[in-house]
């Protein structure tokens, strides 16, 4: 009787702890995991957690590792030297490194060194900023040192005197320079353009850096697009990521495969295939990879025929409404990956490569999850004006009963090519917005990878075109359920989903009661002339305003321009914006909420001076989380 008495209450118990919803402060406790890799003895995977810290406003960051097959975590101090350090050659000879170089005078004291306390920087050409920082004349540059009683000697600069980056800036890492296993080559990413000239460049290169004769080769002349992420299997072959156009940032991105003689795409058959990364099997005769596919990231194989005339051959590994965000490493025929959903931040996974089948390893926020009463989420697929099937992701709120009416958000996605899939963000979080009780309508809208090609490059030159028919026919379509209060929709967004939000505030025809724009883009050609990366602006605006002869361009800035219709705006707007945001300047939030204030229009500023593009300390996102929330409960009553 005892028993059957503690089983009951543990079940009540146990009920209304998974009558919990997400939080911001819940969301901004979660660890947040990232694979390091697999041991050197092939037995353990290592991993790391940052946890955020909203006091301290900072996150701490341990190591754990882990059986392969999973078990118990343990904590690890020394985990760099479990790992294989891949920047050491393999003869042991050389370390490689990347440092900052001085290379330019920019600033007041670099042009006069009497006047050292001068705040001044000097210009005579463009990337005179990039992302969140202004140019400082200083540039990241690969270092190569002898290995003296295992330890490196004095480094030697690869590209002396040279204003270019590698690791490039602003994302770039020590994936950017690599050994050939013969150690004697370096194969190093960066674009060999400087200034004017780097701003309305997209292209990047791969350089291989002779030890021996001090020489470097370019292996990518003639290819004027994307090159990146080099990589070497055993062998000595060469694959990378590539990308074939000038100047188109979000082009099919393929894997190319080089044995020094021919250059093989192993990708290219496959239309609907945008590769996000890849890593060698561990035999090189194949590489896995993963890519947006029908709304979700998925690991697929290539196989690398060689010199052979046989086509090489993709087959999907994993299938699920999940995505498969990154390779830590393989053991025999076990993959270990990064996984999440719309509901779970990143934990590590193994994958069975011949069958598929996922085992999850890591638990770092399984029980904070069990609290939790979750969301569901549902495909949904929606005819457009043009009579395409677009798939829509809808998420519910945790209590959802059909008889009710809910609040319900339209998320327009940025990029704007970038995949709408299973992610999770800790600012545009669906399972928060679904906890807060709205439920969130989010659209595989023109101009996202994973459903062609054709799909994902309409968006090109028509940012106010056929895709904002898309976010209509989306919201239009699901609000058709009677669980949808039609007198509450909001529409929310940031980057091109700003845009997104700024341009349907003048064309929504009273749809909507609510919109919040995250560093948006309202006026195009004051975008033109303050944004950083201006290969971006020609392609996808398609040139200059200036350029009366250029009729993408003038369709773009005459009929696609959210400046151009806020007199028709007539609906309260929330705009954030990042004081550091160099992509999407900070004049582009002011503008439009000057424009709401004057035009009458409810409307709140929020400015984050110390954030970029994204909001990355735990108070600020706080803060966003908070303001965002209590707008929507003003303004959908």
């Amino acid at each position: 009787m005892r028993k059957l008495l503690l089983l009951i209450v543990s079940f009540y118990c146990c009920s209304a702890m998974a009558q919990n919803k997400m939080t911001p402060e819940l969301l901004w406790k979660l660890g947040r995991v990232s694979g390091l890799g697999i041991s050197k003895d092939g037995k353990y995977i290592l991993y790391a957690v940052s946890t955020p810290n909203a006091d301290e406003n900072k996150s701490s960051r341990k190591t754990y590792m882990i059986p392969v097959a999973g078990g118990d975590a343990i904590i690890v101090t020394n985990a760099d030297s479990l790992l294989n350090n891949e920047k050491i050659s393999a003869d042991g000879k050389y370390m490689i490194s990347d440092a900052e170089q001085k290379v330019k005078p920019i600033t007041g004291a670099d042009n006069y060194p009497e006047l050292k306390k001068s705040n001044v920087y000097i210009f005579d050409n463009l990337d005179y900023r990039h992302w969140d920082t202004y140019e400082d004349g200083k540039f990241s540059h690969v270092m190569v040192a002898p290995m003296v009683n295992g330890k490196a000697g004095e480094a030697k600069d690869l590209m002396p005197g040279e204003p270019y980056d590698c690791p490039q800036k602003p994302f770039g890492g020590d994936e950017d320079y690599v050994w050939n296993p013969n150690g004697k080559e370096i194969v190093y990413c960066t674009k060999k353009e400087y200034g004017t000239a780097y701003a309305i460049s997209n292209n990047t290169d791969l350089y291989a850096y002779n030890i021996e004769t001090g020489k470097t080769k370019n292996l990518t002349e003639g290819m004027p697009g994307y090159d990146i992420n080099p990589s070497f299997n055993q062998k000595g072959e060469l694959a990378w990521l590539s990308m074939k156009r000038a100047g188109y940032e979000a082009d099919k991105q393929d894997i190319i495969v080089s044995n020094g003689i021919t250059k093989m795409n192993v990708t290219a058959q496959r239309d609907d295939i945008h590769v996000e990364g890849y890593k060698w099997s561990a035999d090189g005769r194949k590489l896995f990879f993963w890519a947006p596919i029908d709304g979700t990231l998925q690991l697929f194989e290539v196989s690398y025929p060689g010199l052979t005339k046989m086509m090489p051959i993709i087959r999907q590994i994993t299938k699920g409404d999940f995505d498969v965000t990154g390779i830590v490493g393989q053991t025999a025929n076990t993959l270990i990956v990064s996984r999440t959903d719309m509901n779970h931040a990143a934990e590590l996974f193994s994958v069975d490569i011949n069958s598929g089948a996922m085992k999850q390893l890591t638990h770092v926020n399984d029980a904070t999850y069990a609290t939790l009463s979750m969301g569901k989420t549902e495909r949904r697929m929606i005819k457009t004006t043009d009579g395409k099937d677009m798939l829509v992701w809808v998420i519910y709120p945790p209590d959802f009963d059909p008889a009710e009416k809910y609040p319900t958000l339209l998320y327009c996605q940025g990029g704007p090519q970038s995949a709408l899939t299973q992610f999770y963000s800790f600012r545009w979080n669906f399972q928060l917005m679904a906890a807060n009780g709205y439920i969130v309508v989010a659209p595989n809208r023109r101009g996202m990878p994973g459903h062609g090609t054709k799909w994902n490059e309409q968006i090109s030159k028509d940012w106010g075109g056929q895709v904002m028919n898309d976010y209509l026919s989306a919201i239009d379509g699901v609000s058709k359920e009677k669980y949808v209060d039609k007198n509450r929709l909001g529409c929310v967004g940031a980057s091109y989903g700003g845009y997104s939000v700024f341009y349907l505030a003048g064309i929504h025809n009273k749809r909507f009661k609510s919109f919040i724009a995250h560093d948006g883009v309202f006026d195009f050609r004051s975008m033109y002339g303050t944004t950083d990366e201006m290969w971006f602006e020609n392609w996808d605006k398609g040139g200059p305003y200036w350029d009366k002869n250029n009729a993408a361009a003038q369709k773009s800035y005459t009929k696609f321009n959210p400046s151009d219709l806020v007199a028709t705006w007539n609906t309260p707007i929330l705009i954030y914006q990042g004081g550091k945001d160099y992509r999407v300047p900070i004049e582009q939030g002011q503008q439009a909420f000057q424009a709401a204030q004057l035009r009458g229009i409810k409307s709140k500023f929020i400015l984050l001076p110390d954030q970029n593009h994204w909001v990355l300390t735990a108070q600020d996102a706080l803060v966003w989380q908070h303001e965002f929330y209590k707008w929507l409960a003003e303004t959908l009553k």
